[in-house]
């Protein structure tokens, strides 16, 4: 039996946010509504305090007296002492590799915290209220060894550590006495976490990437069984008596409920917002009430809680929602506070000074109040604060009033996925399933660029010309592509870096296992590149617009994207790819890349097979830094300028041009200064019914290009994401122009190589570019940003703003 929310939305009448014009920074103001780069609205109930870098764990001391804090991002990891009666954060610790795993002893003396790719367990002796590290108990040797613990438990009382990991995919049984693995038992797939029972016979595992509950017998010492649960199951909870387990399944929106005795799922929760919404809440964390009455469940891609009355097993109800910051991870209760962990605070932040490149990450130990604090790099993978959401307990009366800001913050409603706004007879249809006069979809998927880094020096748009790296002079095609079709300078990416941008881009959503593991790797931690379809937990649970395509009978094809050497990365795309055209390598010109692709477009063309929907690779805008003898940053985007101008050239002057939409994005925008926003990113579109000499100042995102390739395509939406996403109706008209479009050359030697020795030239030669962003994406863009600018240009950095809710008055209704 499926309980779901939907007894929640009656009682409401919804509102549905609007988009501004114009971001608003965000003013510290606690009682204003923000408004994120995504689109969405964030309102936290209760009080707060600020934590680390993407907190992913918080857990409650055996006496209820403290509440430890794991912080796992990328700039600086953490450890944090909480004390529950004050609300204050009373010491911290800096780590250097950490990753979820977090658990007190019972005596209270120790907390162990899994140590990361570190691979080990690290001992915490709690003496004075400060965290003195005692002990390091090795599973292995340190990263490439793959091993990476995660979640962890401990039975007190036979000296027993249990930790399982996501590399290896292994349980661990650690001798606490000798600090020696005992026995390492292998498991079918990534472990999230483990739980013992009551009486420590059983220990319960989430296997992350097998969607499975494991019952492990600690007296037999083998697995006694498994049971079924929904999609990337995450975090377990326990009622007291051992009888109930609860587990979040992070790709299903939904949390299984488990009759341990019975060992069998006998009711599953629906949390989202809405009825059989697709995937997009990320369901990831679960508390208790102290009375075990009411189970608290925290959405991170909903921002907020779900709330369940669980008196009645089999027959819960639901109770509504509470709203969070951005992405909550964890949940947790004392006595009547609950405390939600917000792994990406409440707001993107400003970042008016840009990072430091002479300071480095140091091991720093402070005490609250203390003067000296932890080094951190401001930089787009590391701006996301968490912070911690105090939450009394609330009456019916608040509860009604949380769930009805619960679904004012959401752009999404069951609705729009079938119909959203537009025009009558614009090209983008406002219903799925109805005809547009657009035939053919041309989707160009670029690297790494922020809206002020090229486009800065267009008038027409909102742009600062000071941040400009690759103006007219370096990208012609693009900014003749803005002025003759439409300006986009109001463009958002929902990625941050390319790890969940390549995903997001082509599925409209990043998994919890992408959103909880790139800031490892980015950080120089250790870890792989699971994007692109490399790993199967990460893959999107219904695949990604390839895969919808072929659900909807839409031909498809792919030039590179998802495909890297010359084969492809998933089995929807198995024989739907060029097998010729050059996936990521630096060494192979975009240009060269364009001719590929036309030779493949010319002998579809000509026995009429091309596909529907195409999507291109072009990523050499990504450039290889200063290296000596590689081609310049300049050359490089300049190869992709004229390769994206030739792309469209040679489309324009086709057949099929009044039939055709080309969309050109970039996957991410990373760690390039905008003094909007660090996702604001370029944007282009072109085709015979495109508009022409047309500025579009609307507010879209990454999933609002996706929405309108479907909305042609007839293809629903894959995510609450796209769902809820402005279409780019406004860029089309039902008057075709078959005016073509003319590339214009490149204004400097594409064969341009780096010759200067200097700090960094030698820099860059360290620099890994076998894949993306393989190479540590900060220095990457300082290197890029002084290599270019000069040494007595200051780097700026990114600016991070948010976007605050208006008055009604001062809104852009963008459903008129």
């Amino acid at each position: 039996m499926i309980k779901t929310l939907l007894s929640a939305i009656v009682i409401f009448v919804i509102s549905i946010p609007v988009a501004i014009a114009q971001p608003t920074p965000y003013n510290n103001n606690p009682f204003a509504t923000v408004k994120l780069p995504n689109g969405w609205f964030l309102s936290p109930a209760g009080r707060s305090l600020p934590l680390g870098d993407l907190p992913l764990n918080l857990v409650v001391s055996p006496s209820k007296k403290y509440l430890a804090v794991t912080n796992n991002g990328q700039s600086v990891q953490s450890l944090q002492l909480i004390d529950a009666k004050s609300e204050k954060v009373i010491y911290s610790e800096v780590i250097p590799k950490s990753w979820y795993g977090l658990k007190f002893s019972a005596d209270e003396k120790f907390l162990y915290a899994s140590g990361g790719n570190d691979n080990w367990i690290l001992q915490y002796a709690i003496t004075d209220k400060k965290l003195v590290l005692k002990d390091t108990i090795k599973l292995g040797g340190k990263w490439p060894v793959k091993i990476s613990p995660a979640g962890l438990d401990i039975d007190d009382v036979n000296k027993l550590l249990y930790v399982v990991t996501r590399e290896d995919n292994s349980l661990y049984i650690i001798d606490l006495t000798t600090k020696k693995t005992v026995q390492r038992i292998q498991l079918s797939a990534e472990a999230y976490t483990c739980l013992l029972s009551p009486n420590k016979k059983e220990l319960y595992i989430s296997l992350w990437g097998g969607d499975k509950l494991l019952v492990f017998n600690t007296d037999a010492r083998a697995v006694a069984g498994s049971i079924a649960v929904g999609d990337n199951p995450n975090e377990i909870c326990l009622t007291k008596n051992g009888k109930y387990l609860y587990i979040a399944n992070a790709n299903d929106n939904s949390v299984s409920v488990i009759d341990v005795l019975q060992r069998k799922v006998i009711e599953t929760f629906n949390t989202a917002l809405y009825a059989d919404a697709p995937n997009g809440s990320t369901t990831n964390g679960l508390a208790l009430s102290a009375n075990e009455k009411t189970l608290y469940i925290a959405n991170a891609d909903n921002n907020c809680l779900a709330v369940f009355d669980i008196t009645k097993p089999a027959a819960s109800s639901s109770k509504g929602f509470i709203p969070t910051g951005w992405y909550p991870t964890s949940v947790k209760v004392i006595g009547r506070k609950i405390y939600v962990a917000n792994g990406k605070g409440f707001s993107s932040m400003p970042n008016p000074n840009g990072p430091n490149p002479v300071k480095k990450r140091e091991e720093v130990k402070y005490q609250e109040g203390d003067s000296k604090k932890p080094v951190t790099v401001e930089y787009i993978a590391g701006l996301f604060k968490g912070t911690l959401s105090i939450i009394d307990e609330p009456s019916e009366k608040q509860m009604n009033a949380y769930s009805k800001m619960v679904y004012d913050n959401t752009p999404y409603y069951k609705g729009k996925e079938l119909q959203t706004q537009g025009e009558a007879g614009n090209p983008v249809p406002m219903k799925i399933g109805d005809a547009s006069p657009i035939k053919y979809v041309f989707y160009v998927i670029k690297e790494n660029r922020t809206y002020d880094q090229v486009l800065g020096d267009m008038p027409e748009g909102n742009g600062d010309k000071k941040l400009v790296l690759f103006g007219e002079q370096y990208t012609p095609n693009q900014h003749a592509l803005a002025r003759e079709f439409v300006l986009l300078d109001n463009f958002y990416v929902d990625g941050e870096v390319s790890a969940d941008g390549h995903n997001w881009t082509m599925g409209a959503y990043a998994t919890d296992y992408l959103e909880k593991t790139w800031p490892t790797s980015y950080g120089g931690r250790g870890g792989t590149y699971a994007a692109e379809g490399n790993r199967a937990i990460a893959n999107n649970k219904k695949g990604f617009l390839w895969d919808h395509c072929k659900r909807a009978g839409v031909t498809f094809r792919t030039y590179g994207e998802f495909a890297d050497d010359y084969k492809p990365n998933i089995p929807v795309l198995k024989g739907n790819y060029c097998t010729y055209y050059t996936g990521w390598d630096m060494a192979t010109r975009d240009t060269t890349r364009f001719y590929q692709w036309k030779k493949d477009f010319d002998s579809l063309l000509a026995i009429n097979q091309l596909p529907r929907f195409n999507s291109v690779r072009f990523g050499n805008d990504h450039t290889e830094g200063l290296r000596k003898g590689r081609p310049t940053p300049y050359a490089h985007v300049a190869d992709n300028d004229l390769a994206v101008g030739l792309f469209v050239e040679y489309l324009s002057k086709s057949p099929i041009w009044n039939e055709c939409a080309i969309f050109i994005i970039e996957d991410d925008a990373q760690n390039g200064a905008d003094h909007v926003d660090a996702h604001r990113s370029t944007a282009y579109v072109a085709g015979g019914l495109v508009k022409r000499n047309y500025v579009d100042h609307t507010m879209y995102s990454t999933t609002s290009m996706l929405r309108t390739i479907e909305l042609i395509l007839g293809i629903a939406p894959m995510s609450q994401y796209d769902a809820a996403a402005i279409p780019m109706w406004r860029c089309f008209t039902n008057t075709p122009n078959s005016k073509p479009f003319n590339a214009l050359p490149a204004n400097i030697d594409l064969n341009e190589k780096n010759v200067a020795l200097n700090k960094w030239q030698q820099q860059s030669e360290t620099f890994n570019l076998t894949k993306e962003d393989a190479v540590p994406d900060l220095e990457f863009n300082i290197v890029l940003w002084h290599g270019l600018k000069g040494d007595h240009i200051p780097f700026p950095g990114p600016k991070r703003a948010a976007f605050v809710k208006l008055h009604k008055e001062e809104e852009e209704d963008e459903d008129d």
